[in-house]
């Protein structure tokens, strides 16, 4: 093995969790910070509860409020396009395009 290219290994490394576990592993890095842990994850507590410390959930619902605006305007564009298209010419109208 060659020397001095392995990171520095720490066998009490603190895990630090949002919900306040704290517990030791193993690691290449001295404190680790966690969202979730055995503690609080929703598959070992059994308990149904979101998770949202980014507001992810907020920030997907305003894209998809943004989205289906957008799809209406386009879809509103489009109506009045073909709208405007499907109207009969005038006379004076048709005779300019030949």
């Amino acid at each position: 093995m060659k020397q001095g290219i392995h990171p520095q290994y720490f066998e009490d490394a603190q895990v630090i969790c949002a919900c306040g576990n704290k517990f030791t592993v193993g690691s290449t890095q001295e404190v680790i910070h966690v969202e979730l842990c055995s503690k609080c994850h929703p598959f070992y507590t059994g308990e149904q509860r979101f998770v949202d410390s980014a507001s992810r959930i907020q920030k997907f619902a305003k894209k998809q409020e943004k989205a289906a605006e957008f799809k209406a305007t386009v879809t509103k564009k489009q109506e009045e396009k073909r709208k405007q298209e499907s109207e009969p010419k005038s006379l004076r109208e048709m005779l300019q395009g030949l």
